[in-house]
């Protein structure tokens, strides 16, 4: 890439041409049990095989009950969303990283690019104490 390249925009075809790998989504339970609409996207690196990357929210959630997303995100099939909601279809094509939104006074969905993509938790203990390797 020259230095040329980095203030130009990315084309369509460069921000959807990564490996698409799995079938599901992690999706509010507030999309079904309160049958709201998706207002809130985004794409994150997949976490397994079967994960798309995308986590879906209808705005209304709050930091509790993201806090337990094992019984708060339901893992359900990206094509049942897109049959859902058909406005999801051209967006669930983009890169992890991408970030979409629809107000409720908007007729379409924008993209965001202040948004940090949360990372998954991992609990690591480093040491350079060698008696404390396990062999």
């Amino acid at each position: 890439m020259s230095l040329e390249d980095i203030d130009k925009p990315l084309s369509t075809e460069d921000e959807t041409a990564q490996t698409k790998n799995g079938f599901l989504a992690l999706v509010s339970k507030l999309v079904f049990e309160e049958n709201l609409p998706v207002r809130f996207m985004y794409k994150t690196v997949p976490a397994h095989l079967n994960d798309t990357g995308w986590r879906m929210f209808t705005g209304y959630e709050t930091p509790e009950f993201l806090e337990n997303e094992a019984i708060n995100l339901l893992p359900v099939k990206l094509e049942k969303m897109t049959e859902l909601d058909a406005s999801l279809t051209e967006l669930v094509e983009f890169n992890a990283g991408t970030v979409w939104e629809r107000t409720p006074e908007s007729e379409g969905w924008e993209r965001v690019y202040d948004f940090k993509i949360p990372a998954e938790q991992v609990d690591v203990e480093i040491t350079n104490d060698v008696d404390d390797f396990k062999h």
